[in-house]
């Protein structure tokens, strides 16, 4: 119980996702492939949020991940997929728009 509380109100540490992306994080956008289309992170790596638990046997559970999404929505999904799939180095970025301006 103690583990909980002290989770729940640990002070949060910003997340430096253009130190993580210099270091070798890879940047998943969840979005279907139309909407990847329209515009993306330019390093990004498409994987529809509905395709992802096909295709985690394929990711490294040891690398960093940055997911990202429309809003953040579908990429928080995604990270409570593959956290409980292992992944220990998981991020949800938010809106791609959004993390395409904190990491150039």
């Amino acid at each position: 119980m103690f583990q909980f509380f002290k989770k729940l109100f640990a002070p949060t540490v910003p997340i430096n996702y253009k130190e993580l992306v210099k270091d070798g994080a890879i940047v998943i956008d969840v979005r279907t492939p139309s909407e990847y289309k329209s515009g993306h992170i330019k390093s990004s790596k498409n994987i529809p949020l509905q395709e992802l638990s096909k295709k985690l046997n394929s990711l490294n559970k040891h690398k960093t991940y940055i997911l990202c999404c429309a809003t953040g929505n579908r990429s928080g999904s995604a990270k409570k997929l593959m956290v409980s799939a292992g992944f220990e180095f998981v991020h949800n970025g938010g809106g791609w728009i959004q993390l395409q301006g904190k990491i150039i």
